[in-house]
């Protein structure tokens, strides 16, 4: 018998309605539960075929656990390996190199030195930074937000330079990325599984949390399709399996804001049915898929063509 687990927090719509959507199609061998762990043994399998993470990012034991399992064997679904690695400022100067289009952006160094540094540690750093081509750069209004991480925490707007060095004061030891503003007409939230199946949701950042997917607008044609291969580009090089994309539209230019969301929202609360049912089902059949694949004695995890190609030492681009 092959298991299907689900590691998840305080989520319960969509790890119980996966669990139950693949125990209902009834497919011989195979299995779904929530992911048990009573110990952690180095080399020792999970027991699982599959993992679907949906929690590691903020608990480092269930992070430490995943790299266990993948070594032994299992598909865990983000691979959690490159997950660790990854970040937002990498993934938009990535996309830069595939012809995606981004909002202009740097990277600031924290306010605070970090635990166990002075400032001889940045000796290599000019200080002041070139604030005047930072600024002629990026332009005004700006966002700023953590380089790593999600879930709109930490994110500011910011109209001048006084803004600015006010609120990076109020960031600690946290490196931010400054980011031109897009003006957008439509922004979409992009769903993709598998590195193939894409659904691509109306969304609506300016309303309340549980209305922004009450959009009143939709792609044409032309535009869905576009915005599909940007997606599944984007997934193809960074390797995940479970992700999500955001794209503004500005003068009909898909610029991607944020598209590293490992875990992302799937809540039926703020989704709404119709898209919650299409992850529920698209995540069931490509679990099974994968269990299906699954194979003891062979690395099961998905790589990005960033990481095969960097490693194969082809051309990346």
């Amino acid at each position: 018998m092959k298991k299907i687990g689900v590691l998840f927090g305080r989520e319960r719509s969509f790890p119980e309605a996966f669990i139950e959507r693949v125990n209902s199609k009834n497919i011989k061998g195979i299995t779904a539960e929530a992911v048990h762990i009573d110990k952690v043994v180095q080399g020792e399998p999970s027991g699982y075929a599959v993992i679907i993470d949906r929690i590691s990012q903020d608990v480092p034991f269930y992070r430490a656990y995943l790299k266990n399992a993948a070594l032994t064997g299992t598909a865990v679904i983000n691979n959690p390996f490159w997950w660790s690695a990854d970040e937002k400022f990498f993934n938009n100067c990535l996309a830069t190199k595939i012809d995606v289009p981004v909002p202009k952006t740097v990277i600031l160094p924290s306010k605070e030195l970090p635990v166990d540094t002075t400032e001889q540690s940045f000796a290599n750093l000019a200080f002041p930074l070139d604030w005047n081509g930072i600024i002629n750069y990026i332009g005004f209004p700006a966002y700023m937000k953590p380089f790593a991480g999600g879930g709109w925490k930490n994110v500011y707007k910011i109209k001048d330079m006084d803004d600015l060095f006010r609120k990076h004061g109020e960031t600690g030891e946290l490196v931010m990325m400054l980011q031109e503003e897009i003006i957008f007409d439509e922004y979409y939230r992009c769903y993709c599984i598998g590195g193939k199946h894409v659904r691509i949701m109306p969304y609506e950042p300016r309303n309340p949390h549980h209305l922004r997917y009450a959009a009143d607008f939709k792609p044409d044609k032309e535009r869905h399709a576009l915005m599909e291969d940007i997606v599944l580009r984007i997934n193809k090089y960074l390797g995940y399996d479970f992700n999500t994309v955001e794209l503004a539209l500005r003068d009909g230019v898909p610029y991607a804001i944020d598209f590293c969301n490992p875990a992302p929202d799937a809540e039926v609360t703020s989704v709404g049915q119709e898209n919650f049912d299409w992850v529920v089902e698209t995540a069931a059949n490509f679990a099974i898929e994968r269990a299906e694949q699954q194979d003891d004695k062979k690395d099961n995890l998905t790589w990005g063509e960033y990481v095969k190609r960097s490693a194969g030492k082809k051309k990346l681009y």
